[in-house]
């Protein structure tokens, strides 16, 4: 039996070829992967003694040879393969260990040079991998160190592998060489062009962990994370404290994390609860600020996602531990901070550095039969236009921009009402505009008066400006652009409410 050994990770590789050896195999090795084995002691048969070919052109060609693939590929069953198998002298391969040159780890050092990359593309391996995984009803072909302990385990007890084995590590492989192939696609268009809206989509992503369950008990789940980390994402993100995230965990922390960019470097804190936002209030005191969101709306906050682009300090601990929370991520806590947090063992507190980072990129719904595919929503206005008689205060316009970015963030139909830089009520996900109105309205209560307002897309009629004026509000930003919007602008002017375009549609779904 005749097995063929190249590896860029030797994690386990010299014990398992020594157990190999020790059943009689024959061992075939390249490059590093031969000089190992041979320094631990092992008999190895360097692959150009089997080729009669020396490996050439800076190890670029080494295994890319008849005597090899043909060794891989011939069925053993097929008398026409045998027959010309033993007119080449090709020597059958029974099973090869392969893992690929680290492309991915080349490409995440800080300042690779192109050229590096492109050198770490593996060739030789992609093509002796298909070759076995082609042919698993003959070959065993592992890819990966954690599968060594059931082959060996299979080989020790029957000599050879059973066919399910074969055909689960076959699969692996077929999953390995994609993923490496769409990781080096993703890299090269990324230095040319960043569209992503191609003819032809493949992603890739690993397995972070398994979920309890998904958004109810009953759908299983998992979290999935890109190939290549991005800077300022949940999956980059260290756990400190807590049970495990769940899928709603998940899914709120990141909206949470994508509210939170919006406000930049203004210190602030973002509350959300079933994917809305239920608090945000920005003040130079990161303990002030979760004062304030929280008390904009105590009842929904409870169970709530809390996510803050300060250090949490003592100060925010000791108001923070005071009500339920399910996460709190930050980019970082002091060591006061986590013996107060300690109290609530199962509150999961998460690290993340380049908390504010807002990486342009893409988004993507599953739909039946397809994907929706768009870039993300990373563009705050278009051009500012005050519209009416009056022109908003400096302080206005600041508040009015604060509740502009909280309502891009809710779901449509969507109205924002903020004060002194505080979310003060939310209108989200309604059917009809003045519905959203009235939900926040009622919700603000008599903190209403003298509130800005922020709609995500424009007002069809002039009766939730009107509705607006009655509670006291004193400025409104909205995108603009309706049929009707000179009625809009007319109630405006009529009592005394500053109103300002942005000539940009926040839809969220």
């Amino acid at each position: 039996m005749r097995a063929l050994l190249s590896v860029s990770d030797k994690r386990g590789i010299v014990e398992f070829a020594s157990k190999l050896a020790a059943m009689g195999w024959e061992i075939l090795s390249t490059g590093g992967t031969a000089k190992a084995l041979r320094e631990a002691g092992l008999t190895i048969t360097g692959v150009s003694e089997v080729t009669g070919f020396p490996e050439c052109l800076d190890g670029r060609v080494k295994t890319l040879h008849p005597k090899i693939h043909g060794g891989i590929l011939g069925i053993r069953n097929n008398p026409d393969h045998q027959k010309q198998m033993a007119e080449l002298d090709i020597t059958p391969i029974d099973l090869l260990v392969i893992n690929l040159y680290p492309f991915k780890n080349t490409i995440l050092k800080e300042g690779v040079a192109f050229e590096d990359a492109v050198e770490n593309i593996d060739i030789g391996g992609p093509t002796m991998l298909r070759s076995a995984a082609k042919n698993f009803n003959d070959v065993t072909v592992v890819v990966d160190p954690e599968d060594y302990a059931v082959v060996l385990a299979e080989l020790e007890a029957n000599g050879k592998t059973n066919y399910q084995t074969r055909y689960n590590l076959a699969l692996k492989v077929f999953e390995t060489t994609s993923n490496y192939d769409t990781m080096i696609a993703d890299y090269l268009r990324k230095r040319v062009t960043g569209e992503v809206l191609q003819d032809t989509i493949t992603m890739t992503f690993e397995k972070v962990q398994d979920l309890r369950y998904g958004e109810n008990p009953h759908q299983k789940a998992a979290f999935y994370g890109e190939v290549v980390p991005v800077k300022g994402a949940l999956t980059a993100a260290k756990q400190l404290q807590g049970k495990e995230l769940s899928y709603n965990n998940i899914n709120d922390t990141n909206g949470a994390l994508e509210i939170l960019k919006e406000y930049g470097d203004e210190p602030t804190i973002v509350a959300v609860k079933h994917a809305n936002p239920c608090g945000i209030a920005s003040d130079e005191e990161i303990a002030m600020a979760y004062k304030k969101a929280h008390d904009s709306d105590p009842v929904s906050i409870f169970g709530g996602i809390i996510a803050s682009n300060r250090l949490i300090d003592e100060a925010a601990a000791k108001e923070m531990v005071e009500t339920f929370l399910e996460v709190i991520v930050a980019p970082g806590f002091t060591s006061e901070a986590l013996a107060v947090l300690a109290a609530k063992p199962n509150l999961r507190l998460l690290e993340l550095a380049d908390i504010t980072h807002n990486e342009p990129s893409y988004e993507v719904k599953k739909v039946m039969g397809g994907l929706l595919v768009q870039e993300r929503d990373t563009r705050l206005y278009d051009a500012l236009k005050v519209v009416t008689k009056r022109q908003p205060s400096e302080a206005e316009m600041a508040e009015l921009l604060f509740a502009w970015k909280a309502v891009k963030n809710t779901k449509s139909n969507a109205i924002s009402l903020t004060k002194n830089k505080c979310l003060i009520a939310n209108g989200p996900g309604q059917v009809n505009r003045v519905g959203a109105l009235e939900n926040a309205i009622r919700q603000a209560g008599e903190n209403v008066k003298g509130a800005v307002m922020a709609s995500d897309a424009f007002f069809p009629f002039d009766d939730s400006v009107k509705a607006a004026a009655a509670a006291g509000i004193t400025a409104i930003i909205q995108p603009g652009g309706a049929g009707k919007d000179a009625d809009s602008i007319k109630a405006c002017d009529e009592a005394g409410i500053a109103m300002v375009f942005t000539n940009m549609r926040h839809f969220k779904h």
